[in-house]
């Protein structure tokens, strides 16, 4: 793609042109700490995580905020889109894997076993597998099934 997003400690979301690295803009809407940020497969929307236990979808066409998902009691660590952008999936520090409806922010699913924060999520590419990793040195695979 011709587009980087990156987020960071100054609670901001930057997006920056891949040619020649120059700042296109800058999305503003959190409160704390950006620590995940994700394009959609279509490259329309942007997730975000963050410190402060929420999840934002983004509008890349005009940077703005559409939605702010709740549910998390903790920062949200990692977010990713699912390969068909319909499925968002969250890795937060109060240890839970959490699956939201793209479409309406809806929370779909709660997935327990980590026994620390989750640090990482990832859907496969096929969609039918999530990969979580947790600070207490675990890696787990979860079935997916809409």
């Amino acid at each position: 793609g011709q587009w980087i997003v990156s987020g960071g400690t100054e609670n901001t979301i930057r997006i920056w042109q891949f040619s020649d690295g120059s700042l296109n803009r800058t999305l503003t809407g959190h409160t704390d700490a950006v620590f995940s940020v994700a394009f959609s497969p279509d490259g329309q929307w942007i997730v975000s995580g963050g410190t402060e236990n929420t999840i934002r979808i983004w509008q890349f066409s005009d940077g703005s905020l559409i939605r702010t998902l709740t549910g998390h009691t903790n920062g949200v660590d990692s977010v990713d889109f699912s390969p068909d952008g319909q499925w968002i999936v969250s890795g937060s520090w109060d240890n839970t894997v959490r699956i939201w409806q793209f479409s309406d922010g809806s929370l779909i699913r709660t997935l327990t076993g980590h026994t620390n924060g989750v640090d990482s999520v990832d859907f496969s590419p096929d969609g039918q597998w999530i990969v979580s990793g947790g600070t207490e040195n675990t890696i787990r695979i979860w079935q997916f099934s809409d």
